[in-house]
């Protein structure tokens, strides 16, 4: 079945028919060609081995979880026929395991069915050892996957799990086909390079091209379970640039459908958007422009060491003073209202939403006190004892090392931080990585952000759907990276606390709602105050779409593009 811009063709028991009124036949392909602009370019399309939603994201048009979060953050069921409960029996009583039930009829893109074998593979091909799989701690405490038969799979938890959600659920776990992947398991993960960068799916897409860090093109899946979809017949994901030049493509020049992730001054984006091509959509989600702090050493002389616990502690930025004095002198509300305007709002949480797992013992942070700071840093011990303005103590400088991704805004946020801290005699050196290098996950680079070869870096992170469990896992011991791992991991802080763990066990064990959220309240609560990360915006997701383009539902609980196979060109723009 394929669709044209210069008409519609059809095919029915393999006879093509043409000239038919629109309600003959179906309509997929009928929009065209579809460009989208993910300014930091997609250099991998496997979620497991991802390290970011550049990534993911594009991957999502091939390959689909058994549920996920639409735009409301309601899980909706996706490749599996419903949603198990206690109350249909798809939970045990002692909610221990959960059964999915595929729906039927699913091909992959080449025309194979899809089946519980794998599933079952997915969840094998994660949990392996040496795979360095990404997206590991969604299956914590999972004991045992197996296939009751074909469309029938069933999870097994280590205790009872309250949220079994996590794993094959959501835009970060999708479902492989075994078929393709079974020669890719643990160490040989990585060199799988066909399959990480054109998998076969189950999406209303497929790969027809990849060049890393550069461009992913991609046609209408025949295969896909709805024939009169998706609208358009292919899709080019072009990356490179900026988002300022990514607003541009859409808002000002429009060659381009959609641009994502949109860091840019908002008066700039207002302005552009004022020209009538396209528009600025906005919703808010879990993201949080964030400081991480490395607890440990990342001296150059350490060699194979830095970065790690191994290496040994940082020199300074373990001393509750100096963490306390980065926060408080930094002006929050200035960083978001100049830096995301609407789409920003000061924040001294990693968890601010949703609602019900908000803490407030933070928030202290939000008003500035470049005096307090100082005093805090004097009372420790921390003087410029030589007036060159820079603090010391022990033959230590505060002199920090501030790294974060290229990118306009985060550049002005830098300046902003280095000037304020200047004030209160810390010195920083500011340095920027191209964001394709520093998200990019490649072991072998000194510069990403895992290796965390600085004092200090910055970025956003945040969770799909609306349970943190497997988020707040990201800060457990066993999730540091490592030379070991690969450097994979999202504990970027090195943070490690027994009592921490303990907090994270005891989540995964606990069903009432009102419970869970006291517990992530309470380990939201030791990272803020143990300074391994130094929250500074709740950020809404902003992105730009053409006017032209129609269907398109903002989601910050998923990806981006979760539902791109509604998406169609209208006749005349809006």
């Amino acid at each position: 079945m394929t669709g044209n811009q210069g008409g519609m063709r059809c095919l029915t028991g393999g006879i093509v028919l043409s000239m038919l009124p629109a309600l003959a036949c179906a309509e997929q392909g009928a929009s065209g060609h579809l460009n989208i602009l993910y300014w930091q370019a997609p250099t991998i399309l496997n979620p497991y081995l991802s390290s970011g939603p550049k990534d993911i994201e594009p991957a999502s048009l091939v390959l689909e979880p058994l549920a996920r979060y639409d735009e409301t953050g309601t899980l909706t069921p996706w490749l599996a026929a419903d949603i198990p409960t206690l109350e249909n029996g798809g939970i045990s009583e002692g909610l221990t395991s959960i059964t999915w039930t595929l729906r039927p009829g699913l091909t992959w893109s080449d025309g194979t069915n899809v089946t519980a074998q794998d599933v079952v593979f997915t969840a094998k091909y994660c949990m392996t050892p040496d795979g360095g799989c990404q997206q590991a701690t969604k299956f914590s405490d999972v004991t045992s996957v197996e296939a009751l038969d074909d469309l029938t799979v069933r999870l097994t938890f280590a205790a009872p799990k309250p949220f079994p959600y996590g794993p094959l659920v959501g835009v970060e776990t999708p479902i492989l086909q075994k078929a393709q992947f079974e020669g890719c398991i643990g160490a040989n993960a990585q060199s799988c390079t066909a399959q990480n960068t054109a998998p076969i799916g189950t999406g209303p897409f497929r790969v027809t091209e990849f060049r890393a860090g550069d461009v992913v093109t991609f046609e209408a899946n025949p295969q896909y379970r709805d024939p009169d979809k998706p609208g358009f017949a292919t899709v080019t994901i072009k990356g490179g640039g900026d988002a300022i030049g990514a607003a541009r493509t859409v808002l000002e020049t429009g060659e381009m459908d959609y641009a994502w992730n949109l860091q840019v001054d908002p008066a700039i984006l207002d302005k552009m958007a004022a020209g009538g091509t396209g528009q600025i959509i906005r919703s808010f989600g879990t993201p949080v422009e964030r400081l991480m702090i490395n607890r440990t050493d990342p001296s150059p002389s350490l060699g194979d060491l830095r970065s790690t616990r191994d290496g040994g502690a940082h020199p300074f930025l373990t001393d509750p003073a100096v963490l306390g004095a980065l926060s408080i002198a930094i002006d929050r509300s200035v960083v978001a209202e100049l830096g995301y305007g609407a789409a920003g709002k000061p924040t001294c949480d990693i968890l601010p939403a949703p609602a019900i797992y908000a803490s407030s013992a933070n928030d202290a942070c939000l008003t500035q006190d470049l005096d307090r700071a100082r005093q805090m840093l004097e009372d420790a011990g921390w003087v410029d004892s030589d007036g060159d303005g820079v603090r010391e103590k022990d033959g230590g400088r505060l002199s920090v090392l501030f790294q974060t991704s290229t990118n306009p805004v985060r550049q002005d946020t830098q300046a902003l931080l280095k000037s304020w801290w200047a004030e209160i005699g810390i010195e920083t050196e500011l340095r920027q990585i191209d964001p394709s290098v520093f998200f990019g996950g490649d072991p072998g680079s000194p510069d990403t952000f895992q290796k965390f070869y600085a004092d200090i870096q910055m970025f956003t992170n945040f969770f799909p759907g609306t349970d943190p469990e497997a988020y707040l896992n990201n800060w457990t011991c066993k999730s540091i990276p490592t030379p070991a791992n690969n450097w994979l991991g999202f504990n970027i802080p090195r943070y490690c606390d027994p009592e921490y763990d303990a907090l994270a066990a005891q989540l995964a064990q606990t069903a009432d709602l009102k419970d869970r959220a006291a517990l992530a309240r309470r380990m939201n609560d030791m990272l803020m105050q143990a300074g391994a990360l130094i929250p500074l915006v709740h950020r809404g997701d902003v992105s730009a779409i053409s006017n032209t383009l129609q269907g398109v539902k903002m989601n910050s609980w998923d990806s981006e593009l979760w539902n791109i196979a509604d998406w169609t060109r209208a006749d005349e723009p809006r």
